[in-house]
């Protein structure tokens, strides 16, 4: 009989297939398991499967007394008190560098969708403005890749990945990270100085109660009113309010995020901006790396119910 796990999060029934062929799942949708998940079975739940971002505190760890394996779907863990399952001696695994290509790819794609301004661009011809020759201010020539300088904050796979795309680019490339890598790139030591050496600042830190609202109303304005900022990590890393005010006062030029402060509900004002490029969370939306990801979800429950270590845990 298949060993039970508990999904916790709110994932489409398509990525959970793959997973259901080798596991019991118990699928709470999103909800609060104990609504909608009979009693008996969640008593004997010893794994589940969560969203990294859901938030998973020690009271709700308690409310599944056998619990003794986290899994995040996805390299992120920032919603799961690490504390709290250690003290409960609960293991936390995740997919860690499976969608790293594919958030990169995101990255660059947003840079060069915010400084070359496509998406005003696509209205600008949609309208007809174009064909009307109708002068428009967000259509003067801007500032391209070659000599550009990108700060990158955070060089993890995905920071590396993203540095080497925007080198390629023929963009100058420097980054600020918890520790100096041995890599070709300019370091920084502090984002401060990072962000009023770049025109791109892309955030790739891992996020957490450290980074919360760093990237705020000082370091926008570090970067100038030429940078643009692009975050494909946690929305929790800028400040909102600071960003919308940049944005809208024009401290800096523009914006391509991926990432929300309150997913799915980026502000309005946001979404009236035109220098703002807006994608709802899809930077690890690859076919590839969903793959990727569930390999390493099946990876470590079958090692958890082998009664082995996880093969991808969380090094907090």
């Amino acid at each position: 009989m298949p060993d039970k796990v508990l999904v916790y999060s709110r994932f489409p029934k398509s990525l959970m297939l793959r997973i259901g062929q080798h596991f019991e799942l118990l699928d709470a949708g999103g909800k609060p398991p104990h609504e909608v998940i009979a009693k008996e079975d969640l008593a004997s739940v010893r794994a589940m499967i969560t969203q990294g971002s859901s938030l998973l505190n020690g009271e709700m760890m308690d409310g599944l007394p056998k619990l003794r394996a986290i899994v995040c779907y996805g390299t992120g863990y920032d919603g799961i008190d690490l504390k709290a399952a250690a003290a409960r001696g609960i293991a936390v695994g995740h997919s860690p560098g499976a969608n790293a290509s594919s958030v990169a790819d995101i990255a660059i794609t947003l840079m060069l969708a915010a400084v070359r301004r496509l998406v005003v661009a696509d209205s600008y011809v949609r309208s007809g403005d174009w064909a009307a020759a109708k002068p428009s201010p967000m259509m003067r020539p801007q500032q391209g890749m070659r000599g550009r300088k990108v700060g990158v904050y955070g060089l993890g796979e995905i920071g590396r990945k993203i540095a080497a795309r925007a080198a390629a680019f023929e963009a100058e490339v420097g980054y600020f990270s918890r520790s100096r890598h041995d890599v070709a790139y300019q370091y920084f030591p502090s984002l401060e100085a990072l962000a009023e050496w770049c025109s791109v600042l892309v955030i790739a830190v891992r996020a957490g109660p450290e980074t919360h609202h760093v990237v705020n109303a000082d370091i926008l304005k570090n970067l100038g009113e030429s940078g643009y900022v692009v975050n494909i990590a946690r929305g929790s890393v800028i400040d909102p309010d600071a960003l919308l005010a940049a944005l809208k006062e024009k401290t800096i030029a523009g914006a391509g995020l991926d990432v929300h402060a309150r997913e799915p509900y980026p502000p309005d004002e946001l979404t009236g901006l035109p220098n703002v490029v807006l994608t709802p969370h899809v930077g690890g939306h690859t076919l590839e790396s969903h793959q990727a990801m569930q390999d390493c979800v099946i990876a470590n429950l079958t090692t958890f119910f082998a009664g082995r270590p996880l093969a991808y845990p969380v090094s907090s």
